[in-house]
Formats: C-alpha cells, sequence, structure tokens
C-alpha cells in the first residue's frame, strides 16, 4: 500500500510539475544579480533509486540515469528524457541493463551520453571477482533512442580480477565516444584499498588513468596510458573546450601528495599531466572525491576539495586557455561542514557550483553563482536540506540547459534512497 502511495504521489508531482516548472526562466544578462528560484523537479525514479547522472544531449534534452534496486529484484539501470520546451518527461523510464552482477557504489558510478549523430552511449559497472573491488566496465551503445542497446563491451582488454571504474565520458567530434577510466590491472595481486585506507598496493603496482576513444561499432580507435599512479578511488571528469577534451583528476605522487592534476587530448596525444594548483595536500588514503570541471570554449572552470593546510575546503579555478594554465584559487567554502562532493557548470554568462555541507548531522545541498571570470559572486543559495547522512547520498549531479539549472541528489527516506530534484532559474517577474 505505501509503495502504491508513493507511486501515486510521485505521478502527481510530475504533473504538478509540468505546470508550475514552465514560467520558470533564465537570468537575462543584464539581470544577473536577480534571485534564484528553487523550483521542485519531480523526478520519475522511484524509491530505491541512486546513483544518479545529469548530461545535456546536443538538442538540449536533458538526460538522467539511475540505478533502480528493489528488494529481491535485480539491479536496473535506466534512464528518462526531459524535454525542456515541453515542461515533461518521457512517457516511461527505458532500461539500458539488468543484472545480478551489476556493481551499486555510492561513489563510482555509471554515466549516460548522447553525441552528435544521435546515438546513445552508457557505462556501468560489473563484477568480475569474488574480491571487494574487483569490477569491470560495461559499455554499450544505442542507435534508436535508447530502445535497444548493443551486446556490453570492455573498453579493457587486461582480464584481471582488479578495479576498473570512476569513468569520464566526452563525445568526440560527430560520432565518437571518448572514455577515461582508472585501471588497477598493475595491482593485480594486491591489496585492493578500501574506503579511508592507507592505498599504497603492498607487493603490486599503482592505480592507473587510461583512456580510449570508440567508433560505432564499440571498437577502441585509440588507446592511451594518461598517467600510471593516480589516486585510487576518486571521481574523473571531462569537459570539450575549443582545442579538445580536457581531462581532470587527483594524482598521487610518490610521497602521498593528492592534488588536482589535467591532461587535454590535442590532436591524436593526450598533453603532459599538469596542476590545476599547488595543494600540497598530502594525504596518505583515498578521499573518494575527485573534481569537477565546465568548459566553453578556452574558458574553463575547475572546483575540487582539498584538506591542505588542515582545513576542509572547496576551490575553483579558472582557466583562460583551455587548461594549459590556471589562475590563483579562490576558495568556495571552508570548514569540517565542507564535504566538497562538487558539480560544476559554466556558459558565457555565469559559471555554477554544485557542493554538499553536513553540519550536526544534517546534510544541505548548495549552489553558488559567480561571474565567468570568478570575480564576483553573485549568489549562494540552498538547494535542499536532505534526511540523509553520510556516503549514502552519493553526488549530487548539475546540468544547464536553456540557461535553467537542473539539479538531482540522492536522499535517504525511511532507510531508502530517493532521488530528488529541482530546477533553478528566475521567477517570472524576477
Amino acid at each position: 500500500m505505501r509503495a502504491a502511495l508513493l507511486l501515486l504521489l510521485s505521478t502527481a508531482l510530475l504533473g504538478a510539475c509540468g505546470r508550475d516548472g514552465a514560467d520558470l526562466r533564465p537570468h537575462a544578462p543584464d539581470a544577473l544579480d536577480a534571485p534564484t528560484r528553487v523550483e521542485p523537479w519531480p523526478l520519475p525514479a522511484q524509491p530505491g533509486s541512486s546513483a544518479p547522472d545529469l548530461t545535456v544531449a546536443p538538442d538540449g534534452r536533458v538526460l538522467l540515469s539511475w540505478i533502480d534496486s528493489q528488494p529481491g529484484r535485480r539491479h536496473l539501470f535506466r534512464f528518462s528524457n526531459w524535454w525542456p520546451a515541453d515542461v515533461r518527461w518521457d512517457s516511461a523510464p527505458k532500461t539500458i541493463a539488468v543484472g545480478n552482477r551489476m556493481v551499486v557504489n555510492w561513489a563510482d558510478t555509471p554515466h549516460i551520453l548522447a553525441t552528435p549523430d544521435g546515438a546513445l552511449w552508457a557505462h556501468w559497472l560489473q563484477k568480475n571477482g569474488d574480491a571487494p573491488y574487483a569490477y569491470d566496465v560495461a559499455l554499450t551503445r544505442s542507435r534508436d533512442g535508447g530502445a535497444s542497446w548493443s551486446p556490453p563491451v570492455l573498453p579493457h582488454d587486461d582480464g584481471t580480477a582488479t578495479e576498473h571504474g570512476f569513468v569520464a565520458l566526452w563525445p568526440q567530434g560527430e560520432s565518437l565516444l571518448g572514455l577515461a577510466w582508472l585501471d588497477g590491472r598493475a595491482t593485480a595481486g594486491a591489496h585492493a584499498a578500501a574506503d579511508g585506507e592507507a592505498d599504497a598496493h603492498e607487493g603490486g603496482g599503482a592505480m592507473a588513468l587510461r583512456a580510449a576513444l570508440f567508433d560505432g561499432a564499440l571498437q577502441p580507435v585509440l588507446a592511451s596510458t594518461l598517467d600510471t599512479r593516480v589516486c585510487d578511488c576518486c571521481q574523473t571528469d571531462v569537459a570539450v573546450t575549443a582545442k579538445g577534451p580536457l581531462l581532470v583528476y587527483r594524482g598521487r605522487s610518490p610521497d602521498e601528495v593528492r592534488d588536482i592534476l589535467a591532461t587535454r587530448l590535442q590532436g591524436n596525444v593526450w598533453t603532459a599531466p599538469r596542476r590545476v594548483h599547488a595543494d600540497g595536500w598530502t594525504m596518505p588514503a583515498c578521499p573518494v572525491n575527485g573534481p569537477a570541471v565546465a568548459a566553453d570554449g578556452d574558458a574553463v572552470v575547475v572546483a575540487w576539495y582539498t584538506e591542505a593546510g588542515g582545513a576542509p575546503q572547496v576551490r575553483l579555478a579558472r582557466s583562460l586557455d583551455a587548461g594549459d594554465t590556471f589562475q590563483a584559487p579562490l576558495t568556495l567554502d571552508e570548514g569540517a561542514a565542507v564535504l566538497g562532493r562538487v558539480a560544476v557548470a559554466l556558459d558565457a554568462q555565469q559559471a555554477r557550483v554544485l557542493w554538499l555541507r553536513e553540519e550536526n548531522g544534517a546534510q544541505s545541498l548548495w549552489l553558488a553563482r559567480y561571474t565567468p571570470d570568478l570575480a564576483r559572486e553573485l549568489e549562494r543559495v540552498q538547494v535542499a536540506a536532505l534526511q540523509g547522512g553520510g556516503r549514502a547520498t552519493g553526488f549530487p549531479r548539475l546540468a544547464v540547459s536553456g540557461g535553467i539549472a537542473h539539479v538531482v541528489w540522492t536522499d535517504v527516506v525511511d532507510g531508502s534512497p530517493q532521488l530528488r530534484g529541482a530546477r533553478l532559474g528566475v521567477a517570472p517577474n524576477g
């Protein structure tokens, strides 16, 4: 009965969102200081859903993917399209994959992407052994809007029962897909680090960062090793600049310095990794907290978490040359309440940053807006107060389409994960 009531409530909210959200408007170029309106954005995911991803397709629609985990049933990797012009979701979500061996992880989550040729691409994680962190990346493609999907392939061919994950996807030209991942093949036979443990693999090598391009037949066109020693369990992210895709990740020096690095695919060669900023954060264990990046032409903004100097911080840094160099960072937030699970978006008018805080056992989700040069903070607003806490709330997602910010996060209600959403813009009289 409770499930039925929740479903009815969700359906009613979807209808309400279609009516109320239609009037939400983007900030006008001459009115960036207008206060933001936070509009509830009911989602098509039922209770038991987590691990969201949010991206914008070339035609402006917003793609939401998630994992649906119901008691006694196999995990479902699902997605739906949000059509901004019609202020509506698809009539029903579509399923990408089903499986008992699908990995559901609070930090290492699936992604979905649309390429300009109309194809959809998606990846998820699949167990490949008994060890806790033995899993593969599974990649699939759809040519019919997600009604059917190709048999999945593994982007990596090492066949080791080690960790492969923390993926970043990007469109490469009209029809190719770029994919970067953390690759643990060199750690085979070594102790796999658990969250919070020192991740110096005894008797084995370090986690590496690899990347490849894939064609429509899911065949690799270009495969590269970008870094042979990186943070074992921190997210990667990528943004397409005017000079090519810029990939950001958390490095790991032999002295356990965990600064944020950036590399760009220039033609068929990746540039040598450069530090976004010399934080000098020495950390003997994986912080499970990677950077976020957004680009608009040659302009780039990177957001990341650090504890350099002993205090938790979220920092922002700007580049004007597609990531070749970065200006000195600014501190967005700091203190014990900062969780630093960040997302970022950038266009010609403003930069937006999304992050989580937890204070006195209560989590909150915040969004700040800056001028594109980060010289002036326009506004910061609390998007939501969460019921869940700790790692169960995962990583929030942010995507901007038509000047409207779309936000998705995981909350925990009555012990069960549930996706929540909001749209942020200006009220009609704003």
